[in-house]
C-alpha cells in the first residue's frame, strides 16, 4: 500500500523560533495532513482526539518540555528544601521519589519498614508529611510527577487535599502518578493487593 501523500500546513501559532529544521537542514513544518486516510478518526489534528499526534497543538515548539530532577531525601522537610532550591534555580516541575515503605503502604514505624525508611526516597506516612513536603510551594503553579504505583491513589488523594487547603483550582492541577501496577508484578514487586483489585484502583484513578 502506497504511503499517503502529505501536504504542508504553515503554522500560525506562536513559536520559539522562526524556523525548525532537521540536522540535515530539511524544514520541519508544524504538522502534515495526509490525504488518503480517514484523517479525523485515525489520526486527527495535533492536540485533538485521538491524540496520536501529541497532546498539544504544537507540542514543544511553543514551549519547552518540563525539566525535573527526580528527588526525595529521607524526611519531608529535607525534600522540601531540595524542591524549593530546584524551583529557585530553574526547574519547571517536581519529580518525587518515595521510599520503599511508602511505595508499599507501610508506616515508617512498621517492623517491615525497618532499615528502609528514607533510603531511596522520602518517607510519607500522613497528610501532615505531605504538607511538609510541599510547604511554600503553590501546587497549581507547578507540575508534579510522583513515581508511585501501589499507593498511587493514596498519594494522589493527599496531593489533592493539600491543593484544596491551599485554595487551588483543581482544574489547574497538573502532573502524573506512575499508576502502572502491572509493572510491579512483572518487575519490581512493590505491589500490595492482588491484580484484579489493583487494576480496579488504577482504572478508578483514570476515571476520576
Amino acid at each position: 500500500m502506497a504511503t499517503p501523500e502529505a501536504h504542508r500546513v504553515t503554522s500560525t501559532l506562536n513559536e520559539r523560533k522562526p524556523k525548525f529544521e532537521t540536522d540535515s537542514g530539511i524544514p520541519v513544518e508544524a504538522w502534515y495532513l495526509p490525504t488518503s486516510i480517514d484523517y479525523e478518526r485515525k489520526l486527527g489534528h495535533p492536540g485533538k482526539y485521538p491524540f496520536t499526534r501529541g497532546i498539544y497543538p504544537n507540542m514543544y515548539r511553543g514551549r519547552f518540555w518540563t525539566m525535573r530532577q527526580y528527588a526525595g531525601f529521607a524526611t519531608a522537610e529535607e525534600s522540601n528544601k531540595r524542591y524549593r532550591y530546584l524551583l529557585d534555580h530553574g526547574t519547571t516541575g517536581l519529580s518525587v521519589a518515595f521510599d520503599l515503605p511508602t511505595q508499599m503502604g507501610y508506616d515508617s514505624d512498621h517492623p517491615m519498614a525497618e532499615g528502609e525508611v528514607g533510603k531511596v526516597g522520602v518517607a510519607i506516612d500522613s497528610l501532615e508529611d505531605m504538607e511538609a513536603l510541599f510547604k511554600g510551594i503553590k501546587l497549581e503553579d507547578i507540575t508534579t510527577s510522583m513515581t508511585i504505583n501501589a499507593t498511587a491513589a493514596i498519594l494522589l488523594c493527599m496531593y489533592v487535599a493539600i491543593a484544596r487547603k491551599q485554595g487551588a483550582n483543581l482544574q489547574r492541577l497538573s502532573g502524573t502518578i506512575q499508576n502502572d501496577i502491572l509493572k510491579e508484578y512483572i518487575a519490581r514487586g512493590t505491589y500490595i493487593y492482588p491484580p484484579a483489585p489493583s487494576m480496579r484502583l488504577v482504572t478508578d484513578i483514570l476515571q476520576w
